[in-house]
């Protein structure tokens, strides 16, 4: 599976916004773009009905897709869907592919990534049809006790949307934690040049301990998501330091169920099973 090394590796480089160079900034959907667009190119790669779907022209993707609850008439804006195509145009743009939007987003790949890319048939953006299925990423860098609620809270407005919409569609989830013991905050001023201080592991226990009571389904009569990974990551945020995977616990073990690889291979078996007919 790529998406975590193209996170990792991404995220480490750092980019300019105002006054800053930093690897992370709370105002920027960066993180979440970077890892939806990973989950994407993952899927492909792990599903052969997803990819002849993409070649026979089936399926597209759109980005900032708004959903609505049909029952409780909310709304939410999700990072990236696969969809069927729909009527109308995206916007005046030209429509993206998922290579050029990794261009867009600067996505960083490996030669051996990149060549895998080329190989792959194109999937493209398309006015949205019927969705099925549909990617959030957050993260919890810093203040990991206020964070958890405000996580939990969001992640699982998330799923309710994306089946109060379509109970057929695939909803998945993507957290990223912090296990740094200091991290930069830019929007964290009164610290000054200080760093913010985190009482690891305990900090990110707590983070994945909120991420983990989220409600997951096994059937398309349940509420919960189809799909959930907890990635555990190092970030200083000090615009020098690379950032790096952390695998040791409590970071979710191989084989566990928010395992990213997990969670990759399940929402593939779910493509495969749910959408063989379209």
């Amino acid at each position: 599976m790529d998406a975590v090394d193209i996170l990792v590796r991404t995220l480490s480089k750092p980019v300019k916004r105002q006054n800053d160079e930093v690897q992370y900034h709370p105002r920027s959907d960066r993180h979440s773009k970077v890892a939806c667009w990973g989950i994407m190119f993952d899927l492909l790669q792990t599903s052969g009905l997803l990819r002849a779907h993409v070649e026979a022209g089936k399926v597209a993707f759109g980005i900032n897709h708004q959903m609505v609850d049909f029952v409780n008439d909310k709304r939410k804006d999700l990072d990236l869907v696969l969809c069927r195509p729909g009527s109308g145009v995206t916007s005046k743009r030209k429509p993206y592919t998922l290579a050029s939007l990794a261009k867009k987003w600067g996505i960083e790949l490996t030669e051996d990534q990149q060549a895998r890319l080329d190989a792959l048939p194109e999937l493209g953006e398309a006015p949205v049809g019927h969705v099925l299925a549909a990617l959030e990423a957050k993260a919890c860098m810093t203040e990991h006790g206020k964070a958890g609620p405000r996580l939990y809270d969001e992640l699982n407005s998330s799923h309710q949307i994306v089946h109060g919409a379509s109970s057929q569609a695939l909803a998945v989830g993507f957290c990223m934690v912090n296990a740094a013991e200091k991290f930069y905050s830019p929007t964290n001023r009164h610290n000054g040049p200080d760093a913010n201080v985190h009482s690891q592991p305990h900090a990110m226990q707590k983070a994945i301990e909120a991420v983990s009571r989220l409600p997951r389904r096994s059937n398309s009569g349940d509420r919960g998501y189809d799909g959930l990974g907890i990635v555990v990551v190092d970030l200083v945020n000090d615009g020098v330091t690379p950032v790096k995977l952390v695998t040791d616990p409590p970071a979710p073990a191989v084989g566990t169920i928010f395992h990213y690889d997990s969670m990759l291979h399940r929402v593939a078996h779910e493509y495969d099973t749910s959408f063989r007919s379209i």
